[in-house]
């Protein structure tokens, strides 16, 4: 009797997932047929197959070298002895899609995760860079899980401006906000617009893209230093070289998504997320990515992480530094080593081995000040903490490394705007009703209300009060806020104001209270006449368009912050 291995049945390369004739010997005729079209040899089609997603778009200044990382990814499986197919998915920019980035996230995962079982690969290098592409890339890859490595586009270099250092994003919010207060003209601005955002890249402070990039190499699904390498340097172009090579190692290993992305391996996404004070949208992706799995991210849970993760990179906007400074004092390895006994060791990664071995080989660079030892923290405590009380029973997010002090505990009258444009047509009113001390609340702005929960959070501060200086104020929102900003600010009020949520009930006037020490949020009215409220609350009426196609598909079946605001159906059904 034979012993055939099991896993040598599986079809591989051109005869994985063979088109639907009837015939299989057919289908496999006519495919090699066709690709022969292409110039193949016989020699080249028996290979393994890796896949190389193209996320280029002149649309996207993020993956301006994406076109240059393919080649090179090309290059590294052909010298590992595969054969490097690249096809093209769903291009996202941050600033480029509307309504919003976060709405076509899923979108994205969708193509990503049809693409990857349509077409014959063994493996798939992602190539994506500004915020929302790699969470999707990693959605659709775990969903289905086959093998699989992440190439990030990496962050642009800094600009100059005066003899000041400036990065996109943080230091325009800050830039723009001197803007409104008066204290720099329109040719200022427009000079400044020039040097912000300098070189190819995703944006070099610790926002949401560059929180990205390194949870994923905390979470092992990247090669070490590949997600903080500057995007304009020839060791970007090496890593993506690296990446083509190890995806034919992580296909003939078998090494697949679910065997990487553990438990475990999102603890320790979710204890860097701490400690580098990174993106609030951090954990909304990662908690999309790990449903995927069936894993269920638990908000106290990440709570008390908070309580024990010191932050220990100093850089902006919790700190002082910018990504390449990060990349060049040892990065993702270097932190990973300071942070010793909070990281599981054991959990595997994408270059073979574990991540002890990766922090093995950390570079100590003497004199360095950007990533602190735990003895000297930036921050005592993680960058994020979860909030509750009776204005965010499922939870709310607040980044402490990037708030005020003096608003951690916090009384104040609630300012309300129903929604983003009414927040629009009224924030710089002179007549506005509204003091430093007030609570600024933004509600319908969450995944349903907006729709696709924007980076509206970051309320700005009204004309009228940033022109007598004032810089932060308590703000609240059921909105998202980009990674790059800063204040004190309370975000993904669960459940959102559009499905009726706490936040639908507050009215101008009320009394809101912010303990972050006591991580509570409460509106300070009392249980009867907040059921009275609720009988007379009506949902807001559903955006234009909202009958048919994407957007009908996004209403029907998007959930909420704490599942990560992925599409219910995508997720795995629970027994």
């Amino acid at each position: 009797m034979s012993h055939e291995n099991p896993v040598s049945d599986v079809p591989k390369g051109l005869r994985k997932g063979l088109t639907s004739y009837g015939d299989a010997g057919f289908s496999l005729f006519l495919r090699r047929a066709f690709i022969k079209a292409m110039g193949y040899s016989d020699d080249a089609l028996d290979r393994p197959i890796v896949g190389i997603t193209n996320t280029y778009s002149d649309f996207n200044p993020c993956h301006g070298n994406v076109p240059d990382l393919i080649a090179a990814a090309k290059r590294g499986v052909m010298l590992a002895g595969g054969l490097p197919m690249e096809f093209p998915t769903i291009s996202i920019h941050e600033s480029f899609a509307h309504p919003t980035s976060m709405f076509l996230r899923n979108l994205m995962a969708m193509d990503t995760e049809e693409m990857i079982r349509a077409q014959p690969m063994d493996a798939v290098v992602l190539i994506g860079g500004c915020d929302k592409t790699i969470p999707a890339q990693l959605m659709g890859a775990a969903s289905a899980d086959i093998p699989a490595i992440v190439l990030p586009t990496g962050p642009m270099l800094v600009g100059h401006y005066k003899g000041e250092v400036l990065g996109a994003c943080t230091d325009c919010r800050r830039l723009w906000a001197k803007h409104r207060a008066g204290d720099m003209t329109e040719a200022e601005m427009d000079e400044v617009s020039g040097r912000l955002a300098p070189t190819k890249g995703t944006c070099m402070v610790m926002g949401t893209a560059s929180t990205v990039a390194c949870m994923t190499e905390a979470l092992g699904m990247c090669l070490p230093g590949a997600g903080t390498v500057p995007a304009t340097h020839a060791d970007r172009i090496r890593a993506a070289e690296a990446s083509g090579a190890a995806a034919i190692r992580l296909a003939r290993d078998g090494m697949t998504p679910s065997r990487i992305m553990t438990r475990a391996a999102f603890t320790n996404a979710l204890t860097v997320l701490q400690a580098i004070g990174g993106s609030t949208n951090g954990l909304i992706h990662f908690t999309a990515i790990a449903g995927r799995l069936g894993i269920d991210i638990d908000l106290d849970s990440f709570d008390r992480l908070g309580l024990d993760v010191p932050v220990l990179v100093d850089l902006k906007p919790s700190g002082q530094h910018y990504m390449e400074h990060f990349h060049w004092a040892g990065g993702m390895p270097r932190l990973l080593a300071e942070l010793g006994d909070l990281i599981d060791l054991t959990q595997h990664s994408v270059a073979g081995g574990t991540l002890a071995d990766v922090v093995a080989a950390a570079e100590y660079v003497p004199g360095q000040d950007v990533i602190r030892p735990r003895s000297a923290p930036i921050h005592q405590g993680g960058g994020l903490a979860v909030l509750r009380g009776n204005l965010a029973p499922g939870g709310a997010l607040l980044k402490r490394s990037a708030a005020t002090p003096a608003l951690m505990v916090h009384e104040g009258r609630a300012v309300v705007f129903d929604s983003i444009e009414d927040m629009t047509t009224r924030i710089d009113a002179d007549d506005l009703d509204v003091t430093a001390d007030d609570v600024l609340v933004l509600r319908n702005a969450g995944p349903k209300g907006a729709p696709g929960m924007p980076e509206a959070g970051y309320i700005p501060i009204p004309r009228k009060l940033a022109r007598q200086g004032v810089k932060d104020m308590l703000r609240i929102s059921d909105a998202r806020m980009s990674g790059t900003a800063f204040g004190t600010i309370v975000l993904h009020a669960t459940p959102e104001a559009a499905i009726g949520g706490p936040l639908a009930l507050v009215r101008d006037g009320d009394r809101i209270r912010l303990d972050a020490g006591a991580r509570r949020l409460d509106l300070l009215v009392n249980a009867e006449e907040l059921a009275n409220r609720r009988s007379e609350w009506t949902p807001p009426a559903e955006p234009l368009g909202a009958e048919r196609g994407y957007l009908r598909l996004f209403l029907d079946q998007v959930t909420q912050a704490d599942e990560g605001v992925d599409f219910a159906f995508l997720r795995p059904k629970k027994p």
